[in-house]
């Protein structure tokens, strides 16, 4: 599984903003804009590649509301971005706002580069406002997300009779349905779920479990919980799904068997629904299934604002407008450029009532209940060896045990 909303330079952006402490000098470089406005200054990535326009709608919408406030926009490619922001905000020249991910908003949080919001957060979705608290307070506002659900073809289900997924479901319940739609010879397989660091911390969560520490000076996923969690997902190879040597784990393997109609069920973001739209078959998709939990992956994009902000009540009125306005939702919706961050159901009715899926009410249900990924300074590093681990023990190479245990050792040594 890959995912739009990405990951950051964590690694880098710690020891870029070591110095950032010592640092002097205001975010904002210019006092006033044309006929005395106050100018926001707004770093980002996100619309980069296809909606610049998108954001242009937006930034000119609040600024015919916020007359007296210029935002000027500096867009830069996802390549760059982090290595850029990384250097200006150790430099205390960055942007009155910018865009974080989750993964390195957690680390500019805690350098003290944010300043504390005081916003209604009524106007979201709890568990992505909450991915933007820090130690009690708010330091960012969700702006966008994506999150993962289970899809499956209801052809193969209909065709092997067995009952499609409900909402209820759990791990055993999908064992059983994808033991029964799994024919080898006809080269059809029942699930498809990797065994990835991303998939772990998920799977982990929902069968009880902790990936670190109440601290986070250690892990804490060599523990029953964590067994269960690696078994679920490392027996999924070679029974119900292909194996790492048939191909799985390689680009576009999933989706590609699942495009030829070869894939009960998978395991997916819903960055997939348009890339599924003309397939020849039936499909849906249903809140992930749980164990001890329920527990959804979720990636969201936030703003913030920085510490050093000269602005930072105008610029707090311009990122409310960014992530919650009438004119944001309207504009994302109708571009299909992410979701909107927002409670208010009723405006997401026009993504509702799109098809295919039938059932895009997950999507929102998902985020009922959630997980965030763990977060450290050496965060590649981390992925790295819990994803090698896990595969060693797909293929078999190690025991399920044996493999939790060395990647629980390898993650300390990092920590």
């Amino acid at each position: 599984m890959t995912h739009p909303i990405r990951l950051g330079a964590v690694a880098a952006a710690a020891a870029l903003l070591a110095l950032s402490a010592c640092s002097q000098g205001s975010a904002t470089r210019e006092d006033g804009g044309e006929d005395g406005q106050t100018v926001v200054r707004y770093m980002e990535f996100s619309s980069n590649g296809g909606n610049e326009q998108n954001l242009e709608a937006i930034v000119a919408a609040f600024e015919e509301e916020n007359p007296d406030i210029d935002v000027q926009v500096e867009t830069t490619p996802y390549a760059d971005y982090f290595t850029k922001l990384q250097t200006a905000v150790a430099g205390g020249t960055e942007a009155d706002a910018f865009e974080l991910n989750y993964e390195n908003f957690v680390t500019y949080a805690d350098s003290g580069a944010l300043a504390e919001l005081d916003v209604d957060g009524g106007a979201y979705t709890p568990s992505l406002l909450e991915a933007f608290q820090h130690d009690g307070a708010q330091l960012g506002l969700p702006e966008s997300f994506s999150d993962v659900v289970l899809f499956y073809n209801k052809d193969l289900f209909a065709a092997a009779g067995v009952p499609e997924p409900t909402a209820d479901w759990t791990w055993e319940d999908e064992r059983a349905a994808a033991e029964a739609l799994t024919d080898t010879a006809a080269g059809v397989w029942g699930d498809y779920q990797p065994a990835t660091f991303h998939e772990f911390y998920k799977a982990l969560a929902q069968a009880g479990g902790e990936f670190l520490t109440e601290d986070g000076s250690a892990t804490a996923f060599n523990s029953p919980e964590g067994v269960a969690a690696a078994t679920w997902l490392a027996g999924k190879s070679g029974t119900v799904m292909p194996t790492e040597a048939e191909g799985a784990g390689t680009p576009d393997f999933d989706s590609t068997l699942f495009r030829e109609g070869k894939l009960a069920m998978w395991h997916s973001g819903i960055w997939m629904f348009g890339p599924l739209a003309d397939v020849p078959f039936e499909w849906d998709v249903v809140v992930e299934p749980g164990d001890a939990n329920r527990a959804s992956a979720m990636f969201t994009n936030g703003v913030v604002v920085s510490a050093n902000s000269e602005h930072p009540e105008e610029t707090q009125a311009w990122l409310e407008f960014l992530t919650s306005s009438d004119t944001t939702v309207d504009t994302r919706l109708s571009a299909g450029w992410e979701l909107p961050p927002i409670a208010d159901e009723a405006k997401l009715a026009p993504y509702l009532e799109q098809t295919p899926p039938a059932n895009r009410q997950a999507v929102f249900d998902a985020l009922e209940e959630t997980v965030l990924p763990p977060v450290i300074v050496r965060q590649q590093e981390m992925q790295d060896a819990v994803t090698e681990e896990l595969g060693n023990a797909a293929a078999g190479r190690k025991t399920v045990e044996q493999a939790i245990a060395d990647a629980a050792a390898r993650v300390d040594e990092l920590l």
